[in-house]
């Protein structure tokens, strides 16, 4: 078992592994944290844990408001988040690779990062200017029948591509540029994928990525005949999420 202590960064959002994270930092917990990840040398890996919020906001609070204009924000690494901060995360999560850390004029950050490697939340740590988590890597496990699913839900994604760019006339990606390695076929389509969050997250945590292709199957099979009915529908950067702000 690999184990290891990183620093966490909770979103509204899931991060899969190949997945490119724009963030916009402003928050003081999260700017901290990337004053840290800076004293690391550029030749080494700058990384932290995104893990997805089950339970609070990944922004706390910054002036009283309603409906208590008296109340007292909170303030803290955990702030937000509960006594526990651990039980307002989902448990598996990812590390992040950031390539970019600039830091702007007023203090704030702009990063780029990249999912690489899926990991279970052992335990969290508040003590400190943010917060950081024991993380167990996971490995993952083809299954069985990876390959042959695989190619279903390529062919089940090319046809969800076309009806959600078919509205703005969009260039869909061809044969040539979608992978077909089983696990980045996977996690390529859980990214894409217009999603809630619960339902990207049950995607993360699949045991393994037979189990994860079945499900993007289905999922893609009844996506796609909902999106038969509909007139008009925004296109997808298939591995880049908007940028979130902490």
């Amino acid at each position: 078992m690999t184990t290891a202590r990183l620093p966490l960064f909770p979103l509204n959002a899931v991060l899969f592994p190949g997945l490119v994270l724009p963030l916009n930092v402003f928050e003081e917990r999260y700017r901290a944290m990337m004053r840290e990840l800076l004293k690391t040398d550029e030749s080494e890996p700058r990384r932290f844990a995104v893990v997805a919020i089950r339970d609070g906001r990944e922004v706390a609070p910054t002036a009283p408001g309603m409906p208590d204009p008296t109340s007292v924000p909170e303030k803290g690494p955990a702030a937000g988040f509960g006594p526990d901060p651990i039980q307002a995360f989902h448990r598996v999560g990812c590390v992040a690779d950031a390539a970019t850390i600039r830091e702007q004029p007023d203090g704030t950050f702009e990063v780029l990062a990249t999912g690489t490697t899926r990991v279970k939340l052992l335990s969290v740590e508040a003590s400190g200017p943010f917060l950081t988590a024991e993380l167990e890597e996971l490995e993952e496990e083809p299954g069985d029948g990876a390959e042959p699913l695989a190619e279903g839900v390529l062919r089940a994604f090319r046809s969800y591509q076309q009806r959600l760019a078919g509205a703005r006339e969009r260039t869909v990606a061809s044969s040539q540029e979608l992978p077909d390695e089983p696990s980045v076929v996977s996690y390529l389509v859980a990214a894409a994928a217009v999603l809630d969050t619960s339902a990207k997250q049950r995607l993360l945590q699949a045991p393994d990525t037979a189990t994860r292709l079945r499900e993007e199957l289905h999922l893609l099979r009844a996506e796609t005949a909902v999106l038969r009915h509909l007139p008009s529908l925004p296109a997808v950067e298939l591995t880049r999420t908007p940028t979130s702000p902490n």
